[in-house]
């Protein structure tokens, strides 16, 4: 009886041991003719950013930014090198199927720290088609775009503000010049215009301002005869500022050069470190105004915050423009909306400052 087991027992085992081997011969037959197919995949790859280098050089040539020479001796380069890519790149996949095939699968792999399973990263060792140690860990599935053509960036500005008053010079402004002062932040959208070049780009999005004026010589805002007024206050002031807060949708044209970076499954266009310009306009909508004083009365320190209407826009629209260098740069905006509806002198909100984009 005790013969019988053991006999049964090993059947078994060698039944299981047969299956894990047939198992295991199908998984390595498979994987090799997944990679059968990526020797498919590298050529079209290498020939479409071939054909998008050379359209590139072909643009310059037509813009005059290089001669015929230059651009036969370019396209020479490309081909060269999108040649060797495609045979070193087949190479390191037709040695990988033979080290597959002659072992049967039976390899020890290394698994670096970028391969990928599924929607997983492993790390750790196969040996024999068996982890003898691994740590997985989730991914975000994300397919890398060969070319990216729009950006996106946080936006933040932050200086002087004042006003333009008709028939009068900003030297005369009613407005304190270091105290008035603006701030915003929103994000924006950078789209190139053309196919092949980032000279030219489109910038949009959407920001909140807030502007604000602080008045000279203990004045405050007042409404007389539904115009609103600066006025002498009753008592002395710590503080007198109006603050003005809009939702705005700017929209830019921006020229400057960019550097193109090349990597073997995408390019890009980057802007660091590269001289920038933009002109352009905003339009949007005042959200509400409000007036905050602080001052002493009869030993008491008082903060009033008023939030009114003030007579001021509903709709506000203006001209932008910034210069600079990377992400930092000098940036101007003007009102074209008068700041008071209905007023008999009109004033013209301004500002200037620096313009952020992160």
């Amino acid at each position: 009886m005790r013969t019988l087991n053991i006999f049964v027992l090993v059947v078994v085992l060698f039944s299981v041991f047969a299956q894990k081997v047939i198992a295991q011969d199908t998984s390595y037959k498979e994987r090799i003719e997944v990679l059968e197919e990526r020797k498919n995949q590298i050529t079209y790859q290498e020939k479409e950013a071939l054909k998008i280098e050379v359209e590139d050089i072909n643009e310059r040539l037509g813009n005059k930014v290089i001669s015929q020479e230059e651009a036969n001796i370019l396209k020479e380069d490309a081909a060269k090198k999108r040649a060797l890519n495609i045979e070193n790149r087949i190479a390191i996949l037709e040695n990988e199927i033979a080290l597959l095939d002659r072992n049967k699968g039976k390899t020890l792999i290394l698994i670096e720290a970028d391969t990928i399973h599924g929607d997983k990263i492993r790390f750790g060792v196969d040996i024999n088609g068996k982890p003898a140690f691994s740590f997985t860990s989730k991914k975000w599935k994300k397919e890398i775009k060969y070319d990216r053509r729009t950006y996106s960036d946080f936006v933040l500005a932050i200086g002087l503000n004042n006003t333009l008053i008709d028939g009068e010079s900003i030297e005369d402004t009613p407005y304190k010049v270091g105290g008035s002062r603006f701030f915003e932040m929103g994000w924006q959208w950078r789209t190139r215009v053309f196919r092949n070049s980032n000279f030219l780009r489109l910038n949009y999005g959407f920001s909140f301002q807030y502007n604000g004026l602080k008045p000279k010589e203990n004045q405050y805002f007042t409404i007389v005869d539904g115009q609103a007024e600066l006025a002498e206050f009753e008592y002395d002031l710590k503080k007198s500022k109006l603050r003005m807060d809009n939702l705005v949708f700017p929209v830019h044209l921006e020229f400057g050069p960019s550097k193109r970076r090349e990597k073997e499954h995408s390019f890009r266009y980057s802007l660091q470190d590269q001289f920038r310009i933009g002109i352009g306009g905003y339009g949007g909508f005042n959200l509400g105004t409000r007036q905050k004083l602080k001052y002493n009365r009869a030993g008491e320190n008082v903060k009033d915050k008023l939030k009114r209407g003030y007579n001021t826009t509903n709709f506000v629209y203006g001209i932008s423009g910034y210069v600079g260098f990377d992400g930092v740069l000098l940036y101007a905006k003007y009102d074209l909306n008068p700041l008071f509806k209905d007023a008999i002198v009109e004033q013209h909100n301004i500002s200037l400052g620096l313009r952020f984009d992160l």
